[in-house]
């Protein structure tokens, strides 16, 4: 049900998608962040899931120009807008998060912005993305508990230690856990630190960045957070070792 409704307004809203979502600045600022650390290890290919209107990939020509950059979007009407604004049709097809159609290990790098929180079960998108990563993947996403004032802060962060957040949610929302808004569609309380454990299944090195200000402490201050994440240490020193030789 939520899926399709969620759907239904992307379809209804393509048209303004990019009026609406290209000016969020957490957002060009992870870009900028994925763009400089491809450019940096020498990723040559990289997926885009939740592609939208294809900002990643319009990014990719000039600003990873020796990266074969695709992506995947499961929302017709906004993969046509992609096509519109130049975007190859075979840079960008149809595909779910869910359940993507590539071999295991087949892109150096997967990303994903802004998508998870429009997800019931994130835990089940993020493994089958780390699934097609070979070297890494990179997540730009909220963090609820770094949202509002400092009280408002405080409190989350008690209902997420004594397990009370989600049933507080659940009240919260009259019943259930989706929210609506127009300028979002469906989504969920979400915070991609609660992903941190999932992330860690396949790639175990995880560098944290904050894509809105915040003090020292992103968990607590910073609402959007971004993650880059490699199996090792090991990998990072000799991708890096790579690039400078080159």
């Amino acid at each position: 049900m939520e899926q399709r409704e969620q759907q239904q307004y992307y379809a209804r809203t393509a048209d303004r998608y990019d009026a609406m979502h290209l000016s969020e600045t957490e957002h060009e600022i992870a870009l900028a962040q994925l763009c400089g650390l491809v450019r940096y290890f020498g990723f040559e290919s990289l997926l885009d899931v939740g592609a939208g209107t294809g900002r990643v990939l319009r990014h990719g020509v000039t600003e990873m120009p020796n990266t074969s950059v695709i992506g995947v979007e499961p929302i017709k009407e906004l993969r046509e807008i992609a096509y519109l604004n130049g975007v190859s049709r075979n840079q960008l097809s149809d595909g779910n998060a869910m359940n993507l159609d590539f071999a295991d290990n087949s892109f150096d790098i997967v990303c994903a912005f802004g998508i998870l929180h429009h997800i019931p079960r994130p835990e089940v998108a993020i493994l089958e993305m780390c699934r097609v990563a070979r070297y890494g993947i990179f997540f730009s996403d909220l963090n609820n508990f770094g949202c509002g004032s400092s009280a408002q802060r405080l409190f989350s962060h008690i209902m997420r230690i004594t397990k009370l957040w989600k049933p507080f949610q659940w009240l919260k929302n009259g019943g259930k856990m989706e929210k609506y808004s127009e300028g979002d569609g469906i989504h969920y309380s979400y915070s991609l630190f609660d992903s941190l454990g999932t992330i860690r299944t396949k790639f175990r090195q995880i560098h944290l960045m904050n894509t809105k200000a915040g003090n020292g402490n992103l968990f607590w201050s910073s609402s959007h957070v971004s993650a880059f994440a490699v199996k090792d240490e090991g990998f990072l020193a000799n991708r890096q070792s790579r690039a400078i030789d080159s």
